[in-house]
C-alpha cells in the first residue's frame, strides 16, 4: 500500500538559522538530510514526502527547494515567510513560481503572543493564501485552538492542516481519560475545528508529546479521537522526522500508527496513508 509521509524536516547545522536547535536537544543536534532518511522510507514503504520548514528564514525555504529538485521522493515543500514583512506578497509570489511550493507554516508555537494569528495586519496575508489556494500548516498548541477557530470564521476558504494533532499534553495525562484530563479542552476544540471542511489534521508528533515511557495504549485514545473527528478523508499520517527521535524513532512510530490504522478497511487505510495528503497538498 502506497504511503506518503506528510511531515518531515531536513536541517544542516552549518547553515546557522535553526535558532531553536541547541546542544541540549541531544540526538537532534546534528545534520539530518536525505541520506539519513532513505532507509527509513524504504522500511516504511513511503514513496513520497512533504518537506516542512524548520527555521524561520526564507533561506531555509530555498534550501528545501534545492532538496526537492534533487531528491525524487519529495513531492511538496511547506515554506516560511515573514508574514509581517512589507514584501511578503512579493516573496509569496516568487515562491509560487516553484512547482514544489504548497504553502507556508509560521512557527506559531514559538511566538510569545498567543493571539498573534489574529493580528489585523495579517488579514491581507491570509486573504492572499485564500485567493491563491495556498495551504496553511498550523503549528499550534492547545492554547491556540480557540484562536484558530476564530481565524477560520474570518477566512472560511483558508485551507488549514493542524500539525501533530494540535499537540495534546499526553505526557501530563498518562492513564487518565481524555475527558477528565488536561486535554479535555483540546478534545472539544479539535472536534469543533474538524467540522470545517477545509481543516485537515496530521496524525504525527504524538509519540513526542507522549514521552519516552508511553505505550501504544497511552497514545491510542488520542489517535482514536482524531480519527473520530476528522475521519479518513481529512486525517493524514506524518513522521515528524527527525523530531520523532527525541522519544522514539521513525520505525516505531509507523508501527504504532499501523497498529491503529490496520483495524480499518483497506479504502480507509489508503486515505490516511496517502489520500488525504494528496488531496490537501494537491500532489
Amino acid at each position: 500500500m502506497k504511503r506518503i509521509d506528510s511531515h518531515h524536516h531536513f536541517w544542516q547545522l552549518s547553515r546557522g538559522d535553526y535558532s531553536w536547535l541547541t546542544k541540549d536537544l541531544g540526538v537532534l543536534y546534528r545534520d539530518y538530510l536525505a541520506v539519513d532518511i532513505r532507509n527509513e522510507l524504504t522500511y516504511a514503504n513511503v514513496s513520497e514526502t512533504i518537506l516542512v520548514q524548520a527555521a524561520d528564514t526564507v533561506a531555509e525555504t530555498e534550501f528545501m527547494f534545492l532538496n526537492a529538485y534533487t531528491q525524487n521522493f519529495i513531492s511538496g515543500v511547506v515554506g516560511w515567510v515573514d508574514m509581517e514583512s512589507s514584501n511578503v506578497f512579493e516573496q509569496l509570489s516568487w515562491f509560487m513560481e516553484n512547482p514544489y511550493f504548497k504553502g507556508i507554516r509560521p512557527m506559531i508555537q514559538d511566538i510569545e503572543n498567543v493571539d498573534w494569528m489574529l493580528k489585523p495586519e495579517l488579514t491581507p496575508v491570509f486573504k492572499f493564501l485564500e485567493d491563491n489556494d495556498l495551504s496553511f500548516d498550523a503549528l499550534v498548541l492547545p492554547k491556540h485552538l480557540a484562536n484558530l477557530k476564530e481565524l477560520l470564521t474570518r477566512h472560511p476558504k483558508l485551507r488549514v492542516v493542524i500539525d501533530h494533532g494540535g499537540k495534546p499534553e499526553i505526557s501530563k495525562a498518562l492513564g487518565v481519560d481524555i475527558a477528565k484530563s488536561v486535554n479535555r479542552q483540546w478534545a472539544q476544540d479539535i472536534e469543533e475545528l474538524a467540522k470545517n471542511t477545509n481543516v485537515f489534521c496530521k496524525l504525527s508528533g504524538l509519540v513526542t508529546e507522549a514521552g519516552s515511557t508511553a505505550t501504544y495504549n497511552d497514545i491510542e485514545p488520542y489517535m482514536a479521537h482524531l480519527f473520530k473527528c476528522f475521519g479518513v478523508n481529512k486525517l493524514m499520517w506524518g513522521s515528524d522526522w527527525p523530531v520523532v527521535n527525541i522519544n522514539s524513532d521513525y520505525a516505531t512510530w509507523i508501527d504504532i500508527a499501523s497498529t491503529f490504522i490496520e483495524k480499518l478497511t483497506r479504502q480507509q487505510q489508503v486515505s490516511i496513508w496517502s489520500g488525504a495528503a494528496k488531496r490537501f497538498y494537491k500532489l
